[in-house]
Parts: C-alpha cells; sequence; structure tokens
C-alpha cells in the first residue's frame, strides 16, 4: 500500500470547498465538519498559556508527562471503571492512535473489522497492512452484536467499534458490547473501542468496553479531548491499553513526531481533572440543538430520520434519486449549504447525509431551510 493510493479524506476535501468558496466571497453554511463552533474555554487556555510562559516549550517523553498520564488514569478509573495503571496510558491524538495501533497489532492476522456506515478507520487500516472487512450495521443503524460475532475467524486481528457513532449517533447498549467482547477474548481479537464522543450521550449512559476487564489486555480504549472540551485544534487525546502495546505506540511517536507540547499535556491534565463543568455546558447546549434538529429533519418531505442518541451528527437517509456525492455538491452549489455524502462512511451509508450540528443555532436553521429547499426542488 502506498500513499499515492489512498484516498483524501472526504470530510476535509468538504472544508476546503467551503474555504475556497469563501474566499471567492461566496457565503456557505456548513453542516459538514465535525467541530464544536464554541472557544476552548478560557481556563484552559490560560493553563497553556501560563506553562509556556514558564518554560514548558521543551521535549517531554513520548508517552506524555507524567503529570498528564496521572491525570488520565485517575480518570479512566472514575468515569470509565477501567482498571489502569500508569504504565497502560498514553497521550496521542485519537487519529495518530488509530493509526499507531494498527501498526503495533499488525501481523500474521490480515483483516480487520470496520463498521459499515463508519468513520475513516480503512485507510490507516490499509496503511499498517491490514485488509478491512466491513461489517453492517442495522437498517436502524443500531450494532447487530452476533452478526458481527460471526464474522470473526482465525485471520482477523481486530474490530473497531465507536460509541456514541460517527456519522450514526448512535450509542452501543452495554449487552452488545459484552457480546463482541466475550466473541473477541475467546479468539484474542483486540478491540480497538473509539470514544471521542463519550460525553455527548443523550439518553442511554455511555459504557466502555474496557472496563469488562481486570486489566488492559485484549480492549484497545482511544479518547479525546477535542469534542469534551472544544479543544479540536489542540490535538490532545489519550490512548489505554496493556503495556506493550503502549510500548510499542510510544515508538511511533519517537519516529514521527517525538512527543506532544508539553503547554498541551498541562492543560490537558487541567481539563481531565476540573472540566466537568464544561463538559455539561456543552452537553446541554448540543442537547438543544439536537432537539431542533430532530424536530425539523422529522418533517422534511424526502427524509427518514433514525435515533440521534449521542455525538453532534444526524444521518438521515433521503429519497432522492441521486447518488449521495451529488445530492451534497448539488446542495452546495445551488443553496450554499454543505453536508457530508453518506458514501463518505462506506457503502452502507449511500443515500444518506451526515448533517453536523456543532454549529451555531442560526447556522443550523439556515442551513436546514436550505437543505428543505433542496428537498423541494
Amino acid at each position: 500500500m502506498f500513499i499515492s493510493d489512498l484516498a483524501g479524506s472526504p470530510s476535509l476535501e468538504m472544508v476546503n470547498l467551503v474555504l475556497q468558496k469563501i474566499a471567492r466571497g461566496e457565503k456557505v453554511i456548513s453542516l459538514a465538519i465535525g467541530e464544536p463552533v464554541y472557544n476552548t474555554p478560557s481556563e484552559i487556555i490560560e493553563v497553556a498559556y501560563e506553562s509556556m510562559k514558564s518554560g514548558d516549550t521543551h521535549y517531554t517523553s513520548s508517552y506524555g508527562t507524567q503529570e498528564v498520564r496521572e491525570a488520565i488514569v485517575e480518570k479512566v478509573k472514575r468515569k470509565n471503571k477501567i482498571n489502569a495503571s500508569l504504565e497502560n496510558s498514553i497521550f496521542i491524538t485519537s487519529k495518530q492512535s488509530i493509526y499507531s495501533t494498527f501498526m503495533d497489532i499488525a501481523g500474521k492476522r490480515k483483516k480487520v473489522l470496520l463498521p459499515n456506515p463508519g468513520y475513516f478507520y480503512s485507510e490507516p487500516a490499509m496503511l499498517a497492512g491490514f485488509s478491512p472487512v466491513r461489517y453492517d450495521l442495522r437498517d436502524d443503524l443500531s450494532l447487530d452484536a452476533e452478526k458481527i460475532a460471526e464474522k470473526i475467524d482465525s485471520d482477523t486481528a481486530a474490530i473497531v467499534i465507536n460509541t456514541p457513532g460517527n456519522p450514526t449517533g448512535r450509542v452501543i447498549d452495554r449487552g452488545d458490547l459484552e457480546t463482541i467482547y466475550e466473541a473477541c477474548r475467546k479468539k484474542g481479537v483486540h478491540i480497538i473501542s473509539d470514544e471521542a464522543y463519550e460525553d455527548l450521550v443523550y439518553e442511554k449512559e455511555h459504557f466502555s468496553v474496557g472496563s469488562l476487564e481486570d486489566s488492559p489486555d485484549v480492549v484497545i480504549t482511544i479518547f479525546s479531548l477535542s469534542k469534551s472540551y472544544s479543544m479540536t485544534g489542540w490535538r490532545a487525546g489519550y490512548t489505554i491499553a496493556r503495556e506493550d502495546i503502549v510500548t510499542n505506540i510510544a515508538r511511533v511517536i519517537e519516529h514521527t513526531y517525538t512527543c506532544s507540547p508539553p503547554f498541551i499535556q498541562k492543560a490537558s491534565a487541567y481539563a481531565l481533572k476540573n472540566g466537568q463543568k464544561f463538559i455539561e455546558q456543552f452537553k446541554n447546549e448540543f442537547m438543544k440543538k439536537r432537539e431542533y434538529v430532530k424536530s425539523r429533519l422529522e418533517v422534511m418531505n424526502g427524509l427518514s430520520l433514525r435515533p440521534i442518541e449521542g455525538a453532534f451528527y444526524a444521518f438521515p437517509s433521503y429519497s432522492k434519486k441521486k447518488k449521495s456525492t451529488e445530492f451534497s455538491k448539488e446542495l452546495l452549489e445551488m443553496y450554499g449549504t454543505a453536508v457530508l455524502p453518506g458514501s463518505a462512511f462506506g457503502p452502507a451509508g449511500e443515500g444518506h447525509i451526515r448533517i453536523s450540528f456543532g454549529g451555531s443555532m442560526e447556522s443550523i436553521a439556515t442551513g436546514l431551510d436550505m437543505l428543505e429547499k433542496y428537498l423541494s426542488s
């Protein structure tokens, strides 16, 4: 697999189109980008600023500073019920962790199971030498644990799960996670659990599959500060895994970008220890937006909406006889509104669009007005 063989990121491709239009002076409403509109809380920014002023501008350990790793371990024990120690933790942004994790578990087994529709896991999997095999979700976009378990064979190295899901907005039930865990444990298959949206769950409770283990073993849990604290540009995240896996992830960091900036780690440690108030504030705002988006989409002719249980995405199907890429491009060209085509998230995403309600209420309302006009055209 060569870099030139990979497709570009569909979300960043749409972002680039939007930025080009804005640069030409065109007005664009974006319902495409997976990012909260809110600024990072000033308290967190101030910690980073003071850290830089005090001289925290030098190399650190590839694993992360002692302070941030201690904050990580305390948080996952308290909040996720994962029995981790310092040796099970590493500070690494979630996208880099996905790639590094695939690199670590690569070996004789050549298959990884990925959700369909699901986030963009296939490209880093292929870079690590894997053959991605997609597992289909139910029509309502929920997980069918028993069917997934049937796909696990002697050539399967890992299964990727994502809860709450991007683009689906669904939250995986504990019972389904237990079923998948038992199937993987018996066959020595890793579970890579992407929990970037763990703090944005509206109706259910988030459950970390890693809590089923006495200590990290087959489960590798990937977390992010991006959505919980509106820190997308900070590239801050962390991973909990077996000690040897953490060691190998650190090797990838050592031979690529060396370490994360220490002032970012300082601010991240502060957020993990003191940031629950920000999580609640953002979550309450997203709940209001979710209710508004649901009320609009449920009555639009030509759309069918599935439950939105978490994250800040709606993933409706549509009745227009168009490919989702054509749908998205026409909506952007004709009505200045950007959404992501469902096909970007796998074959089962065709016939859907992903709508982000991470932006302002004003932009969401205007964008949905434009979507309604397009559906009626």
